[in-house]
């Protein structure tokens, strides 16, 4: 399991002309909060806030944050992404407490697709409803991911949040707020036409009916031709 060690330095001097001029210098201003602390603003690398982005398991785990001598333990509640360039804008974490329940975002992963029973034998397709759910735990018990297993889904059955097997200690936050457990994350259905599609089989029926009545009218004028009469010369 990787762990992650991000490496910040405080900063005094904030507001948007003060982002702005960070950014010019490839840092990246960023806020850490939480478990009674004071409220820190902070600056990192943001190439090395960018390559830690590249992995899935930087979004959902505790990371350890360190500011000169002292770490400490948080986690990645929000990011701020420039709207069409790549690159970030601004990165916020809250501190852990081992003791306080987390409420976190976590990533899907659908396995057996491939062989799922509805995909193989009846040429369905798999529409994913949800990618993520936002679980509560302790961080102890933070998962990085939960699996969706395919391999028993059906054409036209679905499966809902019921059907997602949770590790011990950890709880889906909707259905703990009163939230539909029934809600679907994932179905199999039979594909659907398209409007192009549609219009095509409609052109090629409409060829194909075309060119029997024009092989009929021929064959009908043909044994016209051969079964009447022709005057004789006299």
């Amino acid at each position: 399991m990787n762990e992650f060690e991000l490496i910040a330095e405080l900063r005094e001097d904030v507001g948007k002309g003060a982002s702005r001029r960070l950014r010019r210098d490839g840092k990246l201003p960023g806020i850490v909060y939480g478990t009674d602390k004071n409220v820190n603003m902070i600056m990192f690398n943001h190439n090395e806030i960018m390559h830690h982005l590249e992995q899935e398991a930087f979004y959902s785990r505790v990371l350890t944050l360190k500011i000169g001598k002292t770490k400490e333990k948080v986690v990645l509640k929000d990011l701020q992404r420039h709207p069409f360039k790549r690159s970030l804008l601004h990165i916020d974490l809250q501190r852990v407490d081992e003791e306080q329940a987390l409420t976190m975002r976590i990533p899907l992963h659908f396995i057996n697709e491939e062989k799922c029973i509805g995909v193989k034998q009846d040429g369905g397709v798999i529409s994913h409803l949800m990618t993520e759910i936002e679980i509560v735990c302790l961080p102890k018990d933070l998962p990085e991911y939960l699996d969706v297993d395919m391999l028993e889904v059906g054409i036209n059955e679905a499966l809902h949040l019921t059907d997602i097997k949770l590790p011990e200690g950890v709880q889906i936050y909707s259905t703990l707020h009163g939230g539909d457990e029934a809600q679907p994350v994932v179905s199999v259905h039979i594909p659907k036409v398209s409007a192009a599609d549609e219009a095509a089989e409609a052109a090629e029926a409409a060829e194909g009916d075309e060119g029997v009545d024009v092989t009929t009218e021929s064959a009908d004028a043909s044994t016209k031709e051969e079964t009447e009469p022709q005057d004789s010369e006299s």
